[in-house]
Parts: C-alpha cells; structure tokens; sequence
C-alpha cells in the first residue's frame, strides 16, 4: 500500500492526523475504523481531522469510499457501544450514590434528568451524533438508563452515518485541502463547548443563590 502524502499546513506529521494517515497505511479502511472508535471513547480526538483525512485517501485511491464510510460508521457505533455499557455497569442505583455526593446538585435534578431522556432520549441518541463533544457523552445516559440496545445502536448507526458521510465526503471532494474542513467543524465545536460552559456556570450560580436564600429564609 502506498504512504498517504498530506498537505498538512497546519499540523505536523507526527500530529492526530499523522496518527491517523499511518493507522490507514497499515491497516487500511479497518485503521480508520480504529482511529474513530477511539474517538468516540476519548472525545479529545478531533472527528474533523480523522474523518476527512479518510476521505482524501479514498479520493486516493489508497481506499475505497464505501469502506471509508463503512469502517469509520462501524468504529463510531463500536466506541459508542463501550461508553453504552460503561453506563450500564454504573447503574443506576450506584449513580444515585455518586450523585449524593456531588455538591451543588439534588437528587431531584437526576430524577429529572430520567424523566426528561424517557421522553427525548430516541431523539437525543439520534441528532447527537451530529453534535461535537455530545455525541461521545450522550452514550452514557443512554446505556444507564437502559434504553433498548437494539434501538440504541440503530440510532447511533443512522446518526452516525450522516455525520461521517458529509465529513467523508468533504475530504474526498476537497482533496489536498481536506483539512480546511476541521477549520469549520472546529469553529462548531468551540461554539457547543462555549454553551455547555456557560450553561454550566448558569445553573451553579442559580444553585448557590438559591441555596443561600433558603439559608436566609431558616428561622433562627
């Protein structure tokens, strides 16, 4: 098999995406497979970067595109699986222990957090997968709250093959530029993490404000 030459202007070779190109120049579509599975088990490693690196080598001709979409979709729903049964195994009643033990929050929260993912949780699994960061963290819920694995990895699949066919076929498409893809991707992720942040302070503010307010309340 041929080495993959990159135009990487702005990562070196021995980066995420020199990782990636020699995990296809020795594995092939399977090394992609690889590489995305572990994505989705650590979240630090850029889908953007992997996934149109993989469809400039299928433009290559390194791969074929139908084994670039199918291996990197199968390593997606295989590391979202682990993170499923990483849930699953916790438990509920264990996540209840380690719940009460976190300060700033109330059991109530978790309880309505279940109630909440009973409604949407199809949804959620489903458009999740197109959201960077959420759609390695939304396998946990799902497998703790025993959603149907059936139904779970079906979603996963569908949602999954939409994200890695528009990434994939973006590297494909653009060739040697198939970086500038991770360009807008990364501006998108920056964008979620900013919200979920955000979103975070808020509630911890809104926490201890009540918290102190009932504390101003007691009678002494």
């Amino acid at each position: 098999m041929d080495h993959i030459t990159l135009a990487l202007p702005q990562e070196p070779a021995d980066g995420i995406a020199g990782w990636a190109a020699d995990l296809v120049d020795a594995m092939g579509a399977p090394g992609a497979g690889l590489a995305v599975a572990l994505e989705n088990l650590f979240p630090p490693l850029p889908s953007e970067i992997i996934l149109p690196l993989t469809g400039f080598a299928a433009g290559q001709g390194v791969i074929s595109l139908f084994a670039a979409l199918f291996w990197t979709t199968l390593g997606s729903v295989v590391g979202a699986a682990v993170l499923y049964w990483i849930g699953a195994l916790v438990g509920r009643e264990r996540m209840y222990a380690i719940w009460a033990k976190l300060p700033l929050v109330k059991t109530s929260d978790l309880e309505r957090t279940e109630e909440w993912f009973a409604k949407h949780g199809t949804k959620a699994v489903f458009l999740g997968r197109m959201v960077p960061i959420f759609r390695s963290l939304i396998s946990v819920p799902a497998g703790l709250e025993r959603m149907p694995l059936p139904t779970f990895l079906a979603l996963t699949g569908l949602g999954t093959l939409m994200w890695n066919t528009v990434l994939v076929m973006s590297g494909y498409w653009l060739g040697d530029q198939w970086d500038k893809v991770g360009d807008y991707v990364g501006v998108l992720s920056k964008i979620v993490l900013v919200a979920v942040v955000l979103a975070l302070a808020f509630y911890i503010v809104v926490r201890l404000r009540s918290r102190g307010t009932a504390q101003h309340r007691r009678p002494s």
